[in-house]
């Protein structure tokens, strides 16, 4: 993989798939964007001073995004998007999501769509 193709990856979740929460998200889908973030933020916490805020203000626009692709990465795994709310439960629920969106989606067509190439 190259850094083109994670960029172009970042750009299609958070433009064209902005708000979608149907269908299914692969794994390179999901954890390019992941990775993405994680660089973003990690260089927003460099600028002196106005790191923090600048790293608040980014969470805040790709809030939506990230829920939109989680949501659809657990689709690939049969899950529902609402497992996303055990991330309420202090650290023990960001584990089990994080051991839900590990492993390889569904090979083949679920009820959330087509399986994921």
């Amino acid at each position: 993989m190259d850094a083109k193709s994670f960029i172009d990856n970042y750009k299609t979740v958070v433009t064209t798939r902005y708000f979608c929460f149907e269908g299914r998200a692969g794994r390179a889908e999901f954890w390019q964007f992941v990775l993405v973030n994680f660089i973003i933020s990690a260089v927003l916490g460099l600028i002196p001073k106005a790191g923090l805020i600048l790293q608040n203000i980014y969470a805040l626009a790709v809030l939506l995004p990230g829920l939109g692709v989680t949501a659809r990465r657990l689709h690939d795994r049969g899950k529902s998007g609402w497992f996303q709310l055990l991330h309420l439960i202090p650290l023990i629920g960001s584990l089990i999501i994080l051991f839900m969106l590990i492993p390889e989606g569904e090979a083949e067509d679920n009820m959330y769509g087509p399986a994921v190439k």
